[in-house]
C-alpha cells in the first residue's frame, strides 16, 4: 500500500506526537563470528563500539549463551542498560530464561531497562493473547520492580490480536515494523514504516485509554546491507540502507519514538531463515556496523 500522501496528516493527528527527541538502540546478537558464544569481554567491545551512538541495547535470551550472565555485567561495566529475553515459546526454554534472570538481574538492577516476554510470538501463533498475557505476568511476579512487556509484530497491535494483553496492563509494548519485509521499494519505505508505528501505536493507545502507558518502543527495525538478500521490490543494498536510515530512523527519532535498530552488527555465521514459501533469505548483513565493530555509515541523526 503507497501511504506516502497520509503522512504529513498522520504526522498531525498521531496523539503520541512528542517534541523531544526519541532514543535510539540497538539489537545485539550472543554469538561471535565463528559461531562460540559471546563473553563477557565480548561484549565490552560490542558496547564500546557503540558507545558513541547509544546507551542501550536489547538481546533476545537469557539463557542462550549465558547471554544474560555475560551482558548483565558488561553493561554495568560499560555505562549501559540493557532489555533481556524471554523465550517462552516452550516451557524448556520459560524456565531456562527464568533461572537465567534469577541469576543475572538481582543486585543488578541499574542496568536492566527492562525484560520482554516473548519476541513475536502472536504473530507466529504460538499464543493467544491471553496465554502471552500469563506469561508475561509470571515474570513480572518474578521481578515486580522491574519494566515487564513483550514485543511483536506491528500488525498484530493493530489488528487487535495483542488486545488482552494491552488490556491486561503490561507496562511496556515494543512494535516491530520493517518496510523490507513488506517488499516495498525504497522510495516508498519510510512511508510505509511511519504508517504501520502509527497504526500500532494508535490502536493501543485507544485499548489502553492512555498516551502515557503501556511505554511504546519501535522494538525492531532495519535494511539489509550489501551481501544480503533482497524481497520483492526491497532490495538489499547499503546506499538503501543509508536512505532507510537517514529518512525512516532519525525521522522516528525526530518524531520522538524511541527504537531498537535491527541489527548492530553483521552476523556471518547466522543461517538463512526460511519463509512461509520456502524461499531463503540471507540475514547476514543486517547490521549498521560490520561483524569486525566497524559503522558502515556515519550514524548521527
Amino acid at each position: 500500500m503507497r501511504v506516502t500522501s497520509i503522512l504529513s496528516a498522520a504526522l498531525v493527528a498521531s496523539p503520541f506526537a512528542v517534541s523531544a527527541a526519541g532514543t535510539l538502540g540497538f539489537a545485539v546478537g550472543s554469538t561471535n563470528p565463528d559461531n562460540s558464544c559471546k563473553s563477557q569481554q565480548d561484549y565490552e567491545k560490542d558496547l564500546d563500539a557503540l558507545s558513541g551512538t547509544t546507551k542501550v541495547v536489547r538481546t533476545y535470551t537469557s539463557d542462550g549463551c549465558n547471554t544474560a550472565r555475560n551482558i548483565v555485567p558488561a553493561a554495568k561495566a560499560k555505562g549501559f542498560q540493557v532489555v533481556l529475553g524471554v523465550w517462552p515459546d516452550t516451557e524448556e526454554s520459560f524456565a531456562a530464561d527464568k533461572k537465567a534472570l534469577q541469576a543475572a538481574v538481582p543486585g543488578n538492577e541499574d542496568a536492566v531497562y527492562a525484560i520482554t516476554v516473548g519476541s513475536e510470538s502472536l504473530y507466529r501463533g504460538n499464543f493467544t493473547g491471553e496465554q502471552l498475557l500469563e506469561k508475561i505476568n509470571e515474570v513480572q511476579k518474578m521481578f515486580p520492580e522491574t519494566l515487564i512487556g513483550t514485543a511483536d509484530s506491528w500488525n498484530k497491535y493493530a489488528d487487535g490480536t495483542a488486545d488482552p494483553v494491552i488490556r491486561g496492563g503490561v507496562k511496556l509494548l515494543l512494535v516491530n515494523a520493517f518496510a523490507y519485509w513488506q517488499a516495498q521499494e525504497i522510495s516508498n519505505a519510510t512511508a510505509t514504516y511511519f504508517d504501520d508505528i502509527m497504526q500500532a501505536f494508535n490502536h493501543i493507545q485507544t485499548i489502553s485509554g492512555s498516551t502515557e502507558t503501556p511505554e511504546l518502543w519501535n522494538g525492531e527495525t532495519g535494511w539489509p546491507t550489501d551481501g544480503g538478500s533482497s524481497y520483492g521490490a526491497a532490495i538489499a543494498s547499503t546506499d538503501n540502507a543509508i536512505t532507510y536510515w537517514k529518512s525512516g530512523v532519525c525521522g522516528m527519532l525526530d518524531w520522538g519514538v524511541n527504537l531498537f535498530y535491527f541489527e548492530a552488527f553483521d552476523e556471518p555465521n547466522k543461517p538463512d531463515s526460511i519463509g512461509q514459501d520456502g524461499s531463503a533469505a540471507n540475514e547476514k548483513h543486517w547490521g549498521a556496523y560490520t561483524a569486525d565493530l566497524k559503522p558502515k555509515w556515519e550514524l548521527s541523526c
